[in-house]
């Protein structure tokens, strides 16, 4: 039995909202680039162009990649040979965000529903946990935007309609946020499971590196097929016309009841912050 004391997981949720807001993974990068070379649009080239001087700058300067900095999701996957010590993990994870926005001067996005009064620390972060074999603990940070999360969606769609139904939904949900969620985005999709389920999957799909393929070779042709679909919109970089609209498509997908087919899609602007961190 492994020890890890809730100070380290404050600490590490701390140090990763102020890193993913900050610096854009290596894969989102290498993205920028494949999209500004197969780009056949000129304003889409420099849209592609400002993009990647974007990402250098924040870096360089340690200042946020984008004004909105996100309300924090964390897919915790706790080892079940690890004993977590010192006080509550739930608190610590909250506590590690609140430091971290206070201490990146990172914008503060939370707000009550209805009053929409600022709860002035960015927390509370919303907080799934997966226990797993082993004796680690990984926390998967993600700093999700307002824009592309108010555009996603779910759907109980008929067990009849199959595949063809599923690409009909995804595609016109990206038709429909058009603009609004600052393409080139990335399309998570879950498929199965339970309502709530679809939309976790759909959600923790957007964790995987874009220079990974989808282990599932079915999963994997899936993926392709969309997002031909998507690109042949012709929605492009910042909505301003051009090829391509996603740099990718990334799908889960679990068995769910005879009766029901859910399906969820959750778009993430070209501003993909997370951060992972094993403890």
């Amino acid at each position: 039995m492994r020890q890890v004391h809730v100070h380290e997981v404050m600490q590490a949720v701390k140090e990763a909202v102020i890193t993913a807001n900050y610096e854009l993974g290596a894969d989102m990068v290498a993205a920028f680039e494949r999209g500004q070379a197969l780009e056949e649009s000129p304003t889409g080239k420099e849209i592609f162009r400002q993009l990647l001087e974007n990402a250098r700058l924040a870096a360089r300067e340690r200042i946020p990649i984008c004004q909105d900095c996100g309300l924090v999701v964390v897919f915790a996957e706790l080892g079940q040979e690890v004993h977590l010590v010192g006080g509550d993990f739930n608190a610590a994870i909250q506590e590690g965000v609140r430091q971290g926005y206070k201490e990146g001067f990172l914008r503060k996005s939370l707000c009550h529903p209805l009053t929409r009064e600022n709860t002035g620390d960015n927390t509370p972060a919303v907080i799934h946990l997966e226990i797993v074999p082993g004796e680690a603990l990984k926390l998967s940070v993600v700093t999700k935007g307002g824009g592309s999360e108010n555009a996603s969606r779910v759907y109980l769609l008929k067990p009849a309609v199959g595949w063809a139904g599923i690409k009909e939904m995804v595609v016109a949900t990206v038709q429909e946020a058009g603009a609004g969620t600052c393409p080139p985005i990335i399309v998570g999709v879950g498929i199965g499971g339970t309502f709530e389920r679809a939309a976790i999957l759909a959600k923790k799909s957007l964790l995987r590196d874009l220079r990974q393929a989808n282990p599932d070779p079915e999963l994997a042709a899936l993926e392709a097929e969309l997002l031909a679909a998507v690109n042949d919109l012709g929605i492009g970089p910042a909505g301003l016309g051009g090829r391509v609209t996603a740099l990718g498509v990334h799908l889960l997908m679990q068995p769910c009841h005879i009766a029901s087919l859910p399906v969820a899609v959750n778009l993430q602007c070209h501003a993909a912050r997370h951060w992972e961190v094993i403890l």
